[in-house]
């Protein structure tokens, strides 16, 4: 069932250019050559789900500083056997990691994301990201989660100096698709 919406999803998906529509092209044949791409099993690649959560106005993103990795990062990870599409996996992570409740996602990917990770359970292994936005309510009080060292609310044109260029890229698209106050 997840593996058939990922499927849909990403078809059905209008890349903004053409390094994004090289990843769709990338992530589809993936899906097409491993029934179990979607699982953290899978080597040398698997899909992930993340959400990049902005707050009501769109003006500011809740980053986690990642305990594996050391930096700061959307939430999000591993598709999980409870899950049946993806962006319900990103919701699902992004309300485990943050404790906030009432979030919305929307139902199209803002970006993908193709990265090798260096740490953890996984190192050696790429992600292949989909990731999609996700908009908190007015209440903004966060959990920091066992995942993370510490999460903190960012303007989205503000993040980290050492933000990895991913998430700036992902700050850049939610930039241009959220409402501004």
């Amino acid at each position: 069932m997840l593996h058939g919406d990922a499927v849909a999803v990403l078809a059905g998906w209008s890349a903004p250019d053409s390094e994004q529509e090289e990843l769709q092209r990338h992530y589809m044949r993936h899906l097409r050559e491993h029934a179990d791409g979607m699982w953290r099993t899978c080597r040398p690649e698997h899909v992930t789900a993340s959400a990049l959560v902005v707050d009501a106005t769109g003006e500011k993103t809740l980053l986690t500083l990642h305990k594996t990795v050391g930096r700061w990062l959307q939430l999000g990870g591993h598709c999980e056997p409870g899950d049946t599409t993806l962006a319900g996996a990103a919701l699902r992570e992004a309300t485990e990691e943050s404790g906030l409740t009432g979030l919305t996602v929307s139902p199209q990917p803002l970006q993908l994301s193709r990265h090798l990770l260096e740490a953890g359970g996984c190192a050696g292994a790429y992600h292949l990201d989909v990731q999609f936005l996700v908009t908190a309510t007015t209440n903004t009080q966060y959990v920091v989660s066992d995942e993370s060292d510490d999460l903190a609310w960012y303007p989205l044109d503000a993040l980290p100096p050492d933000t990895d260029a991913s998430v700036q890229a992902l700050a850049a698209r939610a930039l241009q698709h959220t409402p501004q106050a």
